[in-house]
C-alpha cells in the first residue's frame, strides 16, 4: 500500500484527523486519540504503525509480517515490516480495527460529540 493510500485509508474512517508532528510523521487520531502512524521513520525501518488486538499483535509478529513498534510496542502496537508487508484489503481492515480499539476506549460524551454514537452498539 503506498503512503498515499494508507493516509486514505485512515482518514475516510468517521472522525479521523491527520496531523504532522515528529519531524514530517503522519499521525491519525480520533478524538485526540492515535489509532495508526506512518512517514516520518529512520532509514531502513520502514513499515506503518498501528494499534492491534492482542491477538494479532502476536500473530504479526510470530510471522514476521510486523514488530514491536517503537515506544508503542506495550499499548500493542505493531510496525509493519515493509509498507507491503500485507495485502492491502488486508491492512485496511487492521486500519479500521485500529481505529475501533480506540474509539472503544473514547468516554461515551466525546463519541457522542464525534458523531460516533451509532457505532457503540457494536463497541460494547
Amino acid at each position: 500500500m503506498t503512503p498515499k493510500t494508507f493516509e486514505a485509508r485512515c482518514l475516510r474512517l468517521p472522525a479521523a484527523t491527520k496531523v504532522v508532528q515528529w519531524e514530517g510523521t503522519s499521525v491519525f487520531k480520533v478524538g485526540g486519540k492515535m489509532f495508526a502512524i506512518s512517514g516520518g521513520f529512520t532509514a531502513g525501518s520502514g513499515g506503518y504503525m498501528f494499534k492491534v488486538s492482542t491477538m494479532a499483535y502476536a500473530m504479526l509478529i510470530e510471522h514476521g509480517l510486523a514488530r514491536p513498534a517503537p515506544y508503542l510496542a506495550r499499548a500493542k502496537w505493531v510496525q509493519l515490516a515493509s509498507n507491503n508487508a500485507l495485502p492491502d484489503a488486508e491492512l485496511t481492515a487492521y486500519i479500521a480495527q485500529a481505529h475501533a480499539l480506540i474509539v472503544a476506549k473514547l468516554t461515551r460524551k466525546a463519541r457522542r460529540e464525534l458523531g460516533l454514537v451509532s457505532q457503540e452498539a457494536g463497541l460494547a
